[in-house]
């Protein structure tokens, strides 16, 4: 490079790490180092593979009703891409002991898994005491409640996008997941942090959702497909590790997002009202 040309470069270096400093941005990046994002992420989707296989393989084998169905409609799968994951597991009921207690024990262990990384990552996020196992009622009580929202969300899900359209639809998923993540990080954090704090990370993990729901429509059919035809079943399961990795990284992403997002309206709020004091005392 010219000497004429170094001086312009080095300006707008200097202008972007000046913008840099302080902004939103820094804010974010630093927030996600602190929450070790590309260790969580894959710690997440490796707790939910766990998880989500397992208990699809439980509850197939002990139900007529084909509940990787649901696993289909959450990732957006085309119908090709449907029947692939449904050629994972098996067709038939059956009820031998041994892989019934098998696949609960891996389901229990993978969804505690789960409700702890999420309880680290939000402890994290919100600068609260790592409160390691103790709170164990606490994680079987979300599990519950999550499967529970998960299998109204199965019965609802289907007549409201035939009756009102996937505007609605979206809506409707929004407020509820919206609504679940506030909830999921005042009732883990042992309510240490009240619920004004916890509404926007909510709030920006339920867009981040949305965003992964639209994505996954669009990319997760051709890579099933794809990868089913050239590795198997062993390709499959690695799309669904990489669709699993992407939910990690969402709530990680949301968490980070949404505090930095509170922290500056506090910070905002709070220099408003120093001005208010200021004016006052002149």
């Amino acid at each position: 490079m010219s000497q004429e040309n170094v001086g312009p470069v080095r300006g707008v270096f200097a202008d972007v790490l000046r913008r840099y400093q302080g902004s939103w941005v820094q804010g974010v990046s630093e927030r996600l180092k602190a929450l070790d994002f590309g260790n969580w992420i894959i710690l997440f989707g490796a707790s939910l593979l766990l998880t989500v296989l397992p208990l699809i393989i439980l509850l197939s084998s002990l139900a007529s009703e084909r509940i990787d169905d649901d696993l289909s409609r959450h990732i957006g799968l085309n119908r090709q891409g449907a029947a692939i994951i449904k050629g994972l597991f098996r067709k038939t009921p059956a009820h031998s002991i041994a892989p019934i207690v098998l696949g609960l024990l891996t389901a229990l262990a993978g969804s505690l898994a789960l409700a702890k990384s999420l309880q680290v990552i939000y402890e994290r996020a919100f600068d609260q005491e790592l409160h390691g196992w103790r709170d164990l009622p606490r994680f079987l009580v979300w599990i519950t409640v999550l499967f529970g929202i998960l299998i109204a969300e199965g019965s609802y899900d289907g007549p409201i996008r035939e009756a009102a359209g996937v505007v609605v639809r979206n809506g409707v998923s929004f407020v509820v997941v919206t609504s679940l993540f506030a909830w999921t990080m005042h009732f883990l954090l042992n309510g240490r942090v009240p619920w004004r704090r916890v509404v926007r990370p909510a709030v920006t993990t339920a867009l981040l959702w949305l965003g992964l729901a639209v994505f996954s429509s669009v990319y997760f059919s051709s890579a099933i497909i794809s990868e089913h035809r050239l590795y198997g079943t062993l390709g499959v399961i690695f799309v669904l590790l990489t669709w699993f990795i992407g939910i990690g990284a969402v709530l990680v992403l949301g968490a980070a997002c949404g505090t930095e997002w509170q922290g500056r309206r506090e910070a905002t709020a709070h220099d408003a009202d120093a001005l208010k004091t200021v004016g006052l005392e002149e």
